[in-house]
């Protein structure tokens, strides 16, 4: 096959890099024939962690890169200075057209300047947002913005909505997805300033659902599709989303370890319990896009493992046949 998806890998990012980077890529190869992968780092890190795996290695290269850029790097200086970073050279391989896309556990903020610096937003879009997956009771819903864009403004909200509503009808395959705006009531006269100057905006707005606001006890519900917010909100409710479903976890495992009788009841219902634990894994959905550049980047966990890694990876394949930022364009109308 000669036309290969192609993805870019910051292999020196996270912190289980480059072991749990390179495991899940060799994953995703073996998953899907349609992708060509790019390790960007040290070559002999990189060597060390393939050795012994068997995969095809007409599918994979290693690109050199001598530096990593660390989580506590002011990231516009680390864009600037490391040039020769794993994160900086994946980036530009995406840039130069060798890669469709980039995928990094690396600092979320060296990922987000690098992006709009090295790989550019698309003509029109006006603040790219970063827009993870959250596990919900009937589904999936995407969180937008949830990181990039702490300063928002009505149109750009507007602009999340939209870009939103084609990922979730194109990726997750929801017809006419329900557009929600994060607020501390349900009432339309409720909100901050940001939020009762965009609301009449989503009102009028056509092409999207709206419908409403949706406070944050109910998104765990499944109450709307595409969960609109500027990125202080979004960040704070990424973070106890995950904080919440990791003590949940841990609690139930303690509980059903506590004795004897708890033991027994726990191997009657480990394997629903176990599907449905594992529904309320984030890292099962890949990493968060940031949406609208000129290309696809997406950033998984810091902590990230293989099977985020590999998930994350296979997201771009399918990102990339659903030509998603043509359909961004057309959604509005740049």
């Amino acid at each position: 096959m000669s036309d290969y998806i192609k993805v870019a890998i910051d292999a020196m990012g996270g912190d289980n890099a480059p072991g749990e980077i390179v495991a899940g890529a060799l994953m995703a190869l073996g998953e899907c024939e349609k992708v060509k992968l790019y390790l960007c780092g040290r070559p002999e890190a990189i060597e060390k962690e393939l050795a012994g795996h068997t995969y095809d290695s007409g599918r994979l290269a290693i690109v050199a890169a001598t530096e990593a850029i660390e989580t506590a790097e002011p990231p516009v200086l680390a864009i600037r200075t490391k040039k020769d970073s794993s994160l900086v050279k994946a980036l530009g391989l995406v840039k130069e057209k060798t890669c469709d896309a980039i995928v990094s556990a690396g600092s979320t903020g060296a990922l987000l300047v690098g992006g709009q610096v090295i790989v550019g937003r698309l003509r029109g879009i006006k603040r790219p947002p970063l827009a993870p997956l959250l596990p919900t009771a009937t589904g999936v819903a995407l969180l937008i913005d949830c990181g990039a864009n702490v300063d928002a403004r009505p149109e750009h909200l507007v602009q999340f909505a939209q870009i939103g509503s084609v990922y979730m009808e194109n990726i997750v395959g929801i017809a006419n997805p329900r557009v929600g705006i994060v607020n501390n009531g349900a009432e339309e006269e409720k909100g901050n300033a940001l939020v009762k100057e965009t609301f009449p905006l989503l009102k009028e707005c056509p092409g999207i659902n709206f419908i409403g606001s949706v406070e944050a006890r109910d998104i765990p519900a499944g109450a709307a599709d595409v969960v609109v917010c500027e990125a202080f909100v979004g960040n704070v409710i990424l973070k106890l989303y995950e904080g919440v479903g990791m003590t949940l976890i841990s609690l139930i495992k303690k509980g059903i370890t506590r004795d004897l009788r708890a033991k027994i009841g726990a191997l009657l219902v480990k394997p629903a319990l176990k599907e449905t634990l594992r529904s309320f894994d984030t890292k099962e959905y890949g990493g968060a896009p940031l949406l609208g550049l000129s290309a696809l980047v997406i950033k998984t966990h810091g902590s990230a493992t293989a099977i985020e890694i590999k998930n994350a990876i296979l997201q771009c394949v399918q990102f990339i046949e659903q030509d998603i930022n043509e359909k961004i364009k057309s959604k509005l109308l740049i």
